[in-house]
């Protein structure tokens, strides 16, 4: 996976793929160029690859990243020859560019995020007053995924809600707002969550199971109208106070925000019940790539600036948990009460989201 001007991107869109340049630099010990690694990556990575301290960081070991910013799902249609990495937001895109492009397995899983639910403070109080979430914090609270698609299955309305009518901008259908799943992966994992609960907390695997799921699905999405295929953009309009009152977005987008320390008084962070991570999955297309991504994984000054930038560091909750000590207002540091859904296979959920989108 914001802020208004914190959110604006160092990147310019072409063609739906945004172009995120990470300037390089002159080892100013050595005196050598650094090593130009180029590589494709999810949109919500592309103010970490501009950050100058990101890329003071790669320089000082003898790298810099050209990255250009597309859909997670989108990659697999871009012609890659040329490139050294991609770098997807999670293991499903990734294990089809993999064997696509015969990469060596295990592919380095530098830093991952759980999608949650960005909500303005009447839409929690409103859903917390009728069922559908419980507030445990002054701005944090868990999104009770059951309820939720009950009440969509039921077309349910905002006015149909207990409280709701005290708030003007609440009308209309309830639902959450995400992104493209045909081509964004947060929009994806969206699915892969509510089929794993709508179908009785099995994951789906099959035509039988998509049968089952796929109307509810399809109610999921529909309702949306058209689809942004970028969380940023949907977050950004959320902060500036315009779109849905109720947002899927990745945890990284919020704490980074926070990091900031921009002032969002409204804003509630919400926690589903079942979730899934989005697993940021580097897949090397040379060893130039790879190197890369072992080098995100590992290196402590690369670790600290992903957790800057809200991800959590692979392997080691600490390093997360003590850099936003003071932000449990709105942050779950240990994902307490979160379920983990399983991810149904690449081919399940292109089939997936080809139905929900109908």
């Amino acid at each position: 996976m914001r802020r208004i001007a914190g959110i604006v991107l160092a990147v310019l869109l072409i063609g739906g793929v945004v172009a995120a340049v990470v300037a390089g630099r002159q080892g100013e010990d050595k005196g050598t160029a650094t090593k130009t690694v180029r590589g494709v990556i999810g949109s919500e990575k592309a103010d970490f690859f501009a950050d100058p301290d990101v890329v003071k960081a790669l320089a000082a070991k003898g790298y810099t990243v050209r990255a250009e910013s597309s859909g997670s799902w989108a990659m697999e249609g871009l012609d890659l020859k040329g490139y050294d990495f991609a770098f997807p937001s999670s293991q499903a895109p990734a294990a089809e560019l993999a064997e696509k492009y015969h990469a060596r397995q295990p592919l380095p899983r530098p830093f991952y995020s759980p999608l949650v639910v960005v909500a303005h403070r009447g839409a929690a109080d409103v859903l917390a007053a009728n069922g559908l979430a419980v507030l445990d914090a002054k701005n944090r609270g868990t999104l009770r995924t059951s309820a939720y698609l009950d009440a969509a299955r039921h077309d349910r309305t905002w006015q149909q809600l207990k409280g709701a009518g005290a708030h003007a901008e609440l009308t209309g259908t309830l639902y959450i707002a995400s992104t493209d799943p045909e081509t964004s992966n947060s929009g994806a994992l969206y699915l892969a969550a509510t089929s794993y609960v709508a179908d009785g907390g099995k994951v789906v695997t099959g035509t039988a199971d998509l049968d089952r799921t796929a109307p509810l699905l399809h109610k999921l999405v529909s309702v949306q109208g058209a689809q942004q295929s970028s969380t940023d953009a949907v977050f950004r309009d959320f902060v500036s106070g315009a779109g849905n009152p109720l947002v899927l977005v990745y945890e990284s987008q919020v704490a980074a925000l926070l990091e900031q320390e921009h002032t969002v008084d409204d804003l509630v962070v919400l926690y589903p019940d079942t979730t899934v991570n989005s697993d940021h999955t580097v897949v090397p297309l040379d060893a130039a790539g790879r190197a890369l991504g072992e080098l995100l994984s590992t290196d402590p000054t690369l670790r600290m600036l992903a957790v800057r930038h809200g991800f959590r560091p692979q392997g080691d909750a600490a390093e997360f948990v003590g850099h936003t000590s003071g932000r449990t207002a709105y942050l779950n540091q240990k994902l307490t009460g979160v379920r983990q859904a399983p991810v149904p296979t690449s081919a399940v959920l292109h089939e997936m989201a080809r139905r929900a989108r109908g």
